[in-house]
């Protein structure tokens, strides 16, 4: 084996044990919560040293972070490419919807994401609140903007913001509570191709939401 190839195995190596150390992570932080998986089991769970905690992650708490935000996408990468002008209403939903329920085509790994969600909510250690400041208000400001422009409204108000609530709750109901859906009727999520009719159905019920607010809004004028 030359150099090169060495170079390429040694990385290889690296990112599966990488890798391995941060699905047992998910699993053991989302079953037991921060303060009761300690690094040692989860070395051991990935068949990896304690030592490659420090390497990869920094520490107990770097590899809890990076654990979290396995499946997060920049918001503001999303958020570029659905708030824009040229997009018709229809077209920024469904690019909101198919980014929303993304994570859903991943299968277990976004059910451990689901969980470990979960448990930080319930045994908060500061990253839900970081997630809700630095992401999820982020999207769900854009989405407040694109509805005001459907709308013609110049800002949002209060019931623009209930309304955002209602958009976004079709694709957060399914992400969390995909356990239900693939239980009541598991066709609904089974197979390669299960989430296309969400996104399609989402947009859809999202729009006649919009159009009954701006009816509601012209009836009240």
């Amino acid at each position: 084996m030359n150099d090169r190839n060495k170079v390429k195995k040694s990385r290889s190596d690296g990112e599966q044990s990488r890798e391995r150390l941060l699905l047992a992570a998910m699993r053991l932080f989302a079953e037991q919560g921060y303060a009761k998986a300690s690094t040692r089991e989860i070395a051991l769970a990935a068949g990896a040293n304690v030592a490659a905690i420090s390497y990869y992650f920094g520490d107990k708490a770097g590899l809890y972070r990076a654990a979290f935000a396995a499946m997060s996408l920049d918001p503001h990468q999303n958020i570029a490419s659905y708030d824009q002008p040229h997009l018709t209403l229809r077209q920024s939903l469904e690019i909101f919807f198919s980014q929303m329920l993304a994570p859903l085509r991943e299968g277990d790994i976004s059910q451990l994401c689901n969980r470990l969600w979960f448990r930080e909510m319930l045994e908060p250690t500061g990253l839900w609140a970081n997630e809700i400041e630095n992401n999820i208000r982020p999207e769900h400001e854009a989405m407040a903007r694109i509805i005001c422009r459907h709308l013609g409204l110049a800002e949002p108000d209060d019931e623009i913001h209930r309304l955002t609530f209602c958009v976004a709750s079709q694709a957060l109901l399914l992400m969390v509570g995909s356990d239900v859906v693939s239980t009541i009727t598991p066709q609904l999520l089974n197979g390669p191709d299960a989430i296309g009719p969400w996104i399609e159905r989402f947009t859809g019920f999202a729009e006649a939401m919009i159009e009954a607010e701006a009816r509601i809004r012209k009836k009240e004028s």
